[in-house]
């Protein structure tokens, strides 16, 4: 049987804001562009969300929901660097170590660099680590898969630590609101509540047909998991699938030319990564967001594997082009190459390469 830990920093980015600034404690601190600005809210404090202030929000929504928030912009590099310092933490412990993003991180323990049989253990001591180290907390799930593994780190968030074992899972899935399972976004969870779906309970009643009927081939996920069924590995290492560069403009534009002259910018940057990485791509995406944050995605082949910025751009403009709608002001602009040649035999990529900066 499988030993999962996953790890999640707690309110990360504000979290290392409040400790740089001792003062913000208590605080509505909320990390991201300012509300005067085009920013979004990289992530806030606890007491920021209990105004229903969230990450991926307007600034500007996020100021009227909470007047009385500080905002800070956010330093990435610093972030970075506190990354790395936890990572290494993980390190002492296990080499299976898949991280998910900066601030949280799955953990393959079965095996273990300190021969510590109980998974339990190994999670308390990285967590007193973490905190004794960076003077951060954070929340820790650990369970039999990667799936339950994330759904108890965030059970009993802030600073928790929660274990899901075949003792309790079944009870504990089925109790679950459905938007809370991990890999159900709003808009699923919107379409299975209007089909009877409100919790786990709900869902494991329902049929693999039915499921596929409505949902696809992800209805193999939703029937699996909410049986505690997760074969995924933690993976160490892999090859990634698309590498992207996109630009949130300060003011939203609406002329062709501006666009265009934006979107060679895009692709140039995209393009010396590509380089610097030793990537080439044979499909190009472009990606549309308008004013009204609705957002439009076209693809289409190039003829040969590249990394030249002249034969991105020529394509990328023609689905600009093609894609505008010239009663729509552009909010982003995101260029991205998949089918990516990475000058190996094989490619198992598993996540997407976004910008460094």
């Amino acid at each position: 049987m499988k030993k999962i830990i996953h790890v999640d920093m707690d309110a990360y980015f504000a979290a290392i804001e409040i400790r740089e600034n001792p003062s913000l404690k208590g605080k509505c601190v909320i990390v991201g562009g300012l509300p005067t600005g085009r920013g979004v809210v990289s992530t806030c404090s606890y007491e920021a969300r209990q105004y229903g202030v969230r990450s991926g929000m307007p600034s500007h929504q996020a100021w009227n929901l909470c007047p009385q928030g500080i905002f800070v912009h956010s330093n990435f590099h610093l972030y970075k660097e506190v990354s790395a310092q936890i990572r290494e933490i993980f390190q002492r412990y296990t080499d299976v170590v898949e991280p998910a993003s900066l601030d949280e991180a799955y953990l393959d323990v079965t095996d273990n660099k300190i021969d510590e049989p109980d998974a339990r253990v190994i999670a308390r001591k990285i967590k007193a680590d973490i905190l004794a180290e960076t003077r951060l907390t954070c929340s820790a799930g650990v369970s039999f898969n990667k799936f339950l593994a994330k759904i108890a780190s965030d059970m009993n968030k802030p600073d928790g630590l929660t274990i899901i074992d075949h003792n309790n899972a079944q009870e504990i899935l089925f109790a679950l609101p459905i938007g809370k399972f991990h890999g159900i976004g709003k808009v699923t969870a919107t379409r299975m509540e209007k089909l009877g779906i409100h919790n786990g309970g709900d869902l494991y009643k329902r049929e693999l047909a039915e499921l596929l009927k409505h949902f696809g081939k992800v209805g193999h996920f939703f029937y699996n998991v909410v049986r505690g069924i997760d074969k995924r590995e933690v993976q160490s290492s892999w090859d990634p699938k698309t590498i992207s560069c996109e630009n949130t403009f300060e003011e939203d534009l609406g002329d062709i030319q501006l666009l265009l002259e934006e979107l060679h910018l895009i692709t140039q940057r995209l393009a010396v990564r590509m380089v610097q990485k030793g990537i080439k791509g044979r499909v190009l995406n472009l990606k549309i967001r308008y004013a009204s944050f609705e957002i439009n995605t076209r693809s289409c082949p190039l003829p040969e594997y590249t990394q030249d910025a002249k034969l991105i751009f020529s394509y990328a403009q023609k689905l600009l082009v093609a894609k505008w709608d010239a009663k729509q002001k552009v909010r982003l602009l995101g260029v991205g190459l998949g089918k990516l040649d990475l000058g190996k035999d094989d490619d198992n990529g598993q996540v997407t390469l976004f910008e460094d900066d």
